[in-house]
């Protein structure tokens, strides 16, 4: 599943500003290094840190021995970076005068296509580039795809089908949900506003003004080697493909020079005039279009130390990617690798430490043992979501999983203290709350699950009534340009941090909630009258207040 999003850890990391001198290529690479040297994931970057006019590149591999499997003619699958290049499109139609993000989408799709409101309020172009449009995540009519090719099969007539299945919950802009499902339907929508195919209008708009000779969607230039992606284990997984007009959500592939062009024009510096309008267009996707969350055109803003950066990550079956730049100093940043790193939370840590070095940069993951402690804790029956119940038992040194009416599959586990299946992209985390018991989320294809046990008796949680939920509901920031959102669904507390999924609470005592699987308590605070003032979370040994707006 094509993803994307900044962690809650790394954007409470940040710490005291620090201005990064131009790097050299020999520099980075002892930089990607300490992220990467002996990785189990057995992964290969390709990176580039663009500071004004100086580029420092480098092609590293977590085994230093193994031969080298990616160069400069290497093409990578972006994933969803591929998005940015949608949303400047659609702000080149935009200075033509072709198209408006207040636009409703209906406006861009072929005549009696049933596409959902909330109480006769539409889905505008403005909710799909910031991820508010309400629809979920895939297309209703996607079911029975190929988990190693999943948007193969998905055709035009099965995507615009898929939006007579949906009912929004909410009005559209209210609620951030990532939607790959509504990006399609941008792709789409741009292709046919404009009258060309997909693949020629992005060649046309993007890639031959910004010299981007070796990106491509589905005919690769000649000189061109596409690179293999990889499963976390190592293993090579086969390349990810889309139908031509919905190919904007994830289908580019580009060479890290191709991207390091890319980065260039965002940052105003493109080759020619025969670019003007295109870094016009990208200049124009940089611009706010909401701050719940804090997002451009398909664009996150990201806050770092005191400064806003835009960023943007993609990941398919075998490949992950990160594009970010600092416009105020000239400052960008392109991660390629040829191995999918979504359930692994992506590569938010290490790009954003190249644009900001105060940033910590994150570690390698090493294979280990884990403690009897852990094994012990999470050996037992679980439930995954509503439909989903797995099995972990003990298998010496380390667990197995199996899912319901699945084979049984090996856990490894690794430094970061998580377990991973050895045969495909997964993580399990555990998560020890205050009473000693265990719990865990499950991550994959870019959703995050939390788990249930169900071969114990269920500890009762305080019942609240929805008038004593309600004293909780507001917005509390804890930092500037990032907030936890607290409202009420089906009888429970509900958080969702800026630019991210919502979660749901469990109340353990007065004042006090816990998601557990995610290692998050929440400690709420009143004032002498009694009313709820701030917050503090508490996650990972870190504790950030945040007052009541």
């Amino acid at each position: 599943m094509l993803k994307s999003a900044l962690s809650l850890a790394v954007a409470l990391s940040a710490c005291a500003s620090a201005v990064a001198a131009p790097l050299t290529d020999a520099a980075l690479a002892q930089v990607v290094d300490q992220r990467l040297a002996g990785d189990r994931t057995g992964a290969c970057f390709a990176v580039a840190v663009i500071d004004g006019s100086h580029v420092a590149r480098s092609y590293r591999c977590a085994n230093a021995d193994a031969p080298p499997r990616i160069g400069a003619d290497s093409a990578f699958e972006i994933g969803s970076v591929s998005k940015t290049m949608t949303a400047a499109l659609l702000a080149d139609l935009i200075a033509e005068g072709r198209a408006s993000l207040d636009d409703p989408l209906s406006a861009y799709l072929p005549e009696g296509t049933a596409v959902p409101e909330y109480q006769g309020q539409p889905i505008r172009l403005r909710h799909i580039v910031t991820h508010t449009s309400g629809l979920p995540a895939l297309p209703t009519r996607m079911q029975g795809a190929d988990p190693a090719n999943p948007y193969a099969a998905l055709d035009d007539g099965a995507l615009l089908a898929s939006l007579g299945d949906v009912t929004l919950a909410q009005a559209p802009g209210s609620r951030f949900e990532y939607s790959n499902f509504a990006s399609m339907l941008l792709s789409y929508a741009v292709a046919r506003r404009a009258g060309q195919s997909f693949e020629a209008l992005l060649d046309a708009r993007v890639f031959t003004p910004l010299a981007m000779q070796d990106a491509y969607i589905a005919q690769p230039p000649a000189g061109v080697r596409a690179a293999s992606g990889h499963l976390p284990g190592g293993q090579v997984t086969p390349p990810w493909t889309f139908s031509d007009a919905l190919a904007g959500v994830g289908g580019v592939r580009a060479t890290l020079d191709d991207m390091v062009r890319y980065v260039r024009a965002q940052l105003g510096d493109a080759p020619g005039s025969a670019a003007t309008a295109t870094v016009a267009a990208l200049k124009r996707t940089q611009q706010p279009v909401s701050e719940q969350p804090p997002m451009a055109m398909h664009w996150m803003r990201v806050p770092v130390n005191g400064r806003e950066v835009l960023m943007h990550e993609g990941g398919t079956g075998g490949f992950s990617a990160l594009v970010g730049f600092d416009p105020g100093r000239e400052r960008g940043v392109v991660v390629l690798l040829d191995t999918a790193l979504t359930a692994l939370g992506g590569l938010g840590s290490l790009g954003l430490h190249l644009l900001d070095p105060a940033v910590p940069i994150g570690a390698p993951r090493r294979a280990t043992t884990p403690p009897d402690a852990v094994l012990e804790g999470l050996v037992g029956t679980w439930r995954l979501g509503p439909d989903m119940q797995v099995e972990l038992a003990r298998a010496g040194d380390t667990l197995t999983i199996r899912p319901d009416g699945q084979p049984t599959f090996e856990l490894g586990y690794d430094d970061a203290g998580d377990f991973y299946p050895l045969q495909f992209d997964a993580l399990l985390s555990p998560r020890r709350a205050a009473d000693g018991r265990y719990a865990f989320a499950w991550h994959q294809g870019g959703a995050v699950i939390a788990a249930t046990r169900v071969d114990a008796a269920a500890t009762s949680a305080p019942a609240l009534s929805a008038d004593e939920l309600a004293a909780y509901a507001g917005v509390y920031t804890l930092m500037p340009g990032f907030a936890l959102t607290i409202d009420a669904a089906d009888g429970r507390l509900r958080a969702q941090a800026t630019g991210q999924g919502a979660f749901l609470l469990d109340a353990t005592g007065r004042d006090r909630f816990a998601a557990p699987a995610f290692g998050i308590e929440l400690q709420f605070e009143r004032g002498p009258d009694g009313a709820v003032r701030a917050l503090e979370l508490h996650q990972g040994g870190r504790v950030q207040r945040g007052p009541r707006g």
